[in-house]
């Protein structure tokens, strides 16, 4: 991929849900472009469809009509299967509640995407050590996710995020659940990471001073993205 080429294009994006008898459009032709190693932050009422096309970058949902391309390769055309390799592969998740398995440590759940990839090797096992180093976690290795508070456990779910090298970071909210304090703490380490990985980040986010942080802050509006005017 040249310097030239964006990260992810997203062109005249559709979606909308029938609500009773008539039909509610979220996105209504939405255009959206991602640099590499961009950081960008999408605000926006609640119900403004945020979530919905956070999971439509991410491949987790499929608009009604559109054009979603990665590196330049068009992800609609692709499989169910080829979705799922690139979604484990090229890019993290991290949600507003963490989702960790409660039966597992800190480094079980880290290590899952590595699992779930069939790719559990030392490498991948000596990056998820690191990476709960990393966020101050590297004496909790072998705690479940019951003996750690909820700021820990976010950032547990930000090294599982991370932990296979994907291209692009999906945010969800990821401070929505927490304390002022322990949000801010996420908020850092997820800047300090994906800025040390070289990666993409694309927030969702209530909160308008993690917001201006960012590269970017676009406020999602009537199913379009335009640029936020505090």
């Amino acid at each position: 991929m040249s310097e030239a080429t964006p990260l992810l294009t997203a062109q005249a994006l559709c979606k909308s849900y029938q609500s009773g008898d008539r039909r509610l459009a979220v996105l209504d032709g939405l255009d959206f472009v991602m640099a590499p190693q961009e950081s960008c932050a999408i605000v926006g009422a609640s119900g403004s469809g945020k979530t919905t096309l956070l999971q439509i970058l991410g491949t987790l949902d499929r608009p009604d009509s559109g054009t979603l391309l990665f590196k330049g390769r068009d992800l609609l055309a692709l499989s169910g299967t080829s979705l799922a390799r690139h979604r484990n592969g090229e890019i993290g998740f991290i949600f507003q509640f963490h989702h960790l398995l409660p039966e597992f440590s800190a480094l079980e759940n880290v290590l899952m995407p590595a699992r779930i990839a069939g790719k559990l090797t030392t490498a991948t096992r000596s990056r998820a050590g690191e990476l709960l180093e990393r966020v101050g976690l590297g004496e909790r290795l072998h705690h479940r996710s019951g003996e750690l508070s909820g700021g820990e456990q976010q950032r547990v779910a930000l090294a599982r995020a991370l932990v296979m090298q994907p291209a692009l970071l999906l945010a969800d909210e990821p401070t929505g659940n927490l304390d002022a304090e322990s949000g801010q703490k996420v908020f850092q380490l997820l800047q300090d990471l994906s800025r040390s990985q070289g990666l993409s980040v694309i927030m969702v986010t209530h909160n308008l001073e993690l917001a201006e942080a960012m590269d970017r802050c676009l406020r999602l509006a009537d199913g379009t993205l335009a640029p936020f005017q505090a």
